[in-house]
């Protein structure tokens, strides 16, 4: 009897280590950018203020901090996938294929992370400048942004000159960057044309938090 015992008390323990910590079909091949208690692996450009901190187990772009801080490595093809939350009217980015140098926004590109519907921005921005558009260049659909202070799921695919973001479940921009061909438009933007680039937050001055960033290799 204690022999039985013993061997439905391994099996219950070998069950829950197997169904504790799944990883779905859904994220293999992603792997994190962030341990939860340091900044190891990321490099701060034009920083001030504080910068970013690390507060139970987020990347916290405080109000008076900021830069950009970016991904030591680059990435090329890839789906980039994270969580963030804003104070109302929060402002930051996400820059991709972006260089150290130089503003991310023109030399790389800037996917917009902004509390669009909040009263300081309503009928003041453009459709490009909502939040998830290609900055001052490809508008996302809005509508989908969870209110300020509550967590959202996103994900920004860039593959070749395809480019998609997800937002909490939804598609809010899908493009293909070599359809852009105006002069001014690709002379102001140079970055559209990258091949490859690091991945950044791009702080504006407003408290922004980050939480479960990874990322899969396309």
């Amino acid at each position: 009897m204690k022999k039985q015992i013993a061997i439905f008390l391994g099996l219950v323990i070998m069950s829950s280590l197997t169904f504790s910590t799944p990883q779905s079909d859904n994220e293999k091949g992603f792997v994190s950018l962030f341990d939860g208690k340091t900044l190891n692996g990321w490099k701060l450009v034009r920083g001030h203020g504080p910068g970013y901190v690390v507060k139970d187990n987020t990347i916290v772009c405080p109000a008076d901090g900021g830069g950009n801080l970016y991904t030591e490595k680059e990435y090329a093809n890839f789906a980039f996938r994270f969580e963030f939350k804003v104070e109302p009217g929060g402002n930051n980015g996400i820059g991709i294929r972006a260089p150290l140098e130089g503003d991310a926004a023109y030399q790389g590109m800037e996917i917009q992370i902004l509390d669009d519907q909040h009263e300081k921005y309503k009928g003041k921005i453009k459709s490009e400048q909502h939040h998830g558009s290609v900055y001052d260049v490809i508008p996302a659909r809005t509508g989908f942004l969870k209110p300020a202070g509550e967590w959202n799921t996103e994900e920004i695919l860039m593959n070749g000159s395809r480019i998609r973001v997800t937002l909490n479940g939804v598609i809010i921009l899908d493009a293909d960057l070599s359809l852009v061909k105006e002069a001014e438009v690709l002379k102001k933007h140079p970055g559209l044309r990258n091949k490859t680039g690091h991945i950044g937050f791009l702080g504006h001055g407003s408290w922004v938090e980050f939480r479960n960033i990874r990322i899969k290799k396309l």
